[in-house]
Parts: structure tokens; C-alpha cells; sequence
């Protein structure tokens, strides 16, 4: 009986492992000059990125983040360490794609 508790108990363990969701979901950005900005966990992880590419050396948090502005993504800061044109796609010129009326 106790063998069979331990196994059980094993293969739940296991399995929250295996159903557990990686991400945080879309975040919403409102910028005042700008189209709305949805961020997409799910796509980002999807393309290979860890949570630490990001966490916490670009973005902490929705609310405590470096500073997220065009001029500084065009310098290679916030987005666009990766939408640099190497790595993903770059953020000069690509408006619509991440910014939604």
C-alpha cells in the first residue's frame, strides 16, 4: 500500500511538471503617441526564449521596467536588444506590427 501511495504521489508530481505553463500571458502597453501594444509570452517562448533573456536584466515587471521608448529601442535598449534586424525583425520601420489601432 505504501509502495502504491509513493508511486502515485510520484506520477503527480510528475505531472504538474509536465502541465505547467511557462509565460506570463500577453501584456498590454498603452503608449500615448502610439497604437496599443500587446506583448505575447507565448510567442516569445515559443521562438526559443528563456524567461532570464529578459527577466530581470531588460524587464523586471509591467511596472518596473528600464525605459521603453522608440529612440531607446532604435539604440538597441528595451525590444530592441533582439527586434534589431539580426535577430528578430527590427523596429525601424515595422510600426504596425507590434502596434495596433
Amino acid at each position: 500500500m505504501k509502495k502504491a501511495l509513493s508511486v502515485l504521489l510520484a506520477l503527480l508530481m510528475t505531472a504538474s511538471f509536465v502541465y505547467a505553463v511557462v509565460g506570463g500571458g500577453d501584456v498590454q502597453f498603452e503608449p500615448k503617441s502610439a497604437g496599443k501594444v500587446t506583448f505575447s509570452h507565448d510567442t516569445h517562448v515559443g521562438m526559443g526564449k528563456q524567461c532570464m533573456d529578459c527577466h530581470d536584466s531588460i524587464y523586471v515587471t509591467k511596472t518596473k521596467h528600464n525605459k521603453v521608448s522608440m529612440a531607446e529601442m532604435g539604440k538597441g535598449q528595451s525590444c530592441g536588444v533582439c527586434h534589431n534586424g539580426k535577430q528578430a525583425f527590427t523596429v525601424k520601420g515595422n510600426c504596425k506590427t507590434c502596434h495596433k489601432n
